[in-house]
């Protein structure tokens, strides 16, 4: 059989997706990737993931470790194309190697994209909420949560408790139930705290904030939850339509801003 080759005129699209978002994140993370997944509207946001080598324990060590590999893996997130945001998934090693050290490797990589971290992230949710006093519950060894209170203090936010579950594994973070992080959570808070902040990616924490807010009568903020949240402001999207809380609801819930008037011409 001959094949027939058709010269009829081919229309491309300027982009295979009107938005692209790029998540750079450890090789042994079992949550971010599932949690933006979940939350972008995936039939006008294409949500592209590539890992980085990282080896356990969880400690500033190995953390910061990750530091050389991020221009690379950044790079490798659909080559030659622009990105409209990338986010780095990693709270405790984007406290230890810095937010503007991280930010100018995945510029080098991906120049014009808007650079997420959590803890950029973080920041922005926190005056979002006018939140300025936190409690923080984090999953990792005491000597790995121990920089992220000074990080914040030195950002503006007044840490008055700080509490961690001292394990060593993400993998086994990502396996923590959701029992056990409510629990957590509300042992974690005190009277003094505007909002509750829980660190780490690898946390299913943002499944259930809204369930820890309507316990402890305050904000809740976690690592993955700031990152989406940021996201769709950034994309100038809205409500994800799925885990109610206080940040995802000061997020308009309009079909106009669901689509943000966005077309594929970009």
């Amino acid at each position: 059989m001959t094949i027939t080759q058709l010269y009829e005129p081919l229309d491309l699209a300027p982009r295979s997706m009107p938005l692209l978002v790029g998540l750079v994140l450890l090789e042994t993370d079992h949550t971010t990737e599932l949690e933006f997944a979940r939350h972008m509207p995936h039939d006008f946001v294409g949500t592209h993931a590539n890992r980085v080598t990282y080896v356990n324990p969880s400690t500033p060590e190995n953390l910061r470790a990750t530091m050389p590999l991020l221009r690379k893996g950044a790079e490798m997130i659909l080559p030659g194309a622009d990105l409209d945001v990338i986010y780095y998934g990693c709270t405790s090693a984007s406290i230890v190697i810095g937010d503007d050290v991280v930010k100018n490797e995945l510029l080098a990589a991906k120049p014009g994209a808007t650079v997420i971290t959590p803890t950029i992230a973080a920041f922005e949710a926190c005056q979002h909420l006018a939140v300025h006093k936190l409690a923080v519950l984090t999953p990792y060894l005491p000597e790995t949560s121990a920089p992220l209170q000074p990080y914040f203090e030195q950002a503006g936010f007044e840490v008055v408790n700080h509490v961690c579950l001292g394990m060593a594994d993400d993998r086994e973070m990502a396996r923590l139930s959701s029992d056990t992080l409510i629990r957590a959570a509300v042992m974690a808070d005190v009277p003094d705290a505007d909002a509750l902040f829980i660190s780490c990616t690898a946390l299913r924490s943002l499944e259930v904030a809204g369930q820890i807010e309507t316990a402890i009568g305050k904000p809740v903020i976690t690592s993955n939850q700031a990152a989406v949240w940021m996201t769709l402001r950034s994309l100038g999207l809205g409500h994800p339509g799925r885990n109610h809380c206080r940040l995802f609801d000061s997020l308009s819930r309009s079909e106009k801003s669901l689509l943000g008037n966005r077309t594929m011409s970009k």
